[in-house]
């Protein structure tokens, strides 16, 4: 299986959408726990990196590219 590659403010799509209605989230925090914010609504959630990696679908714009 494939590493997933993803660094410092990346918008990523997770495989459960929010409650809020959206899909994408920007990758706020990295280390062994990864902080997460909606890019809808602003609310923000962290995870373990194991189960982040396991959640995230894409990465649907990288940081390099705003």
């Amino acid at each position: 299986m494939q590493a997933k590659s993803f660094e410092l403010n990346d918008v990523v799509e997770m495989k459960k959408q929010h409650p809020c209605g959206t899909n994408a989230w920007k990758i706020i925090r990295l280390g062994a726990d990864i902080r997460i914010k909606c890019q809808g609504c602003g609310h923000s959630v962290m995870i373990p990196r194991r189960d982040f990696e396991k959640k995230m679908k894409k990465v649907l714009m990288r940081a390099t590219e705003e």
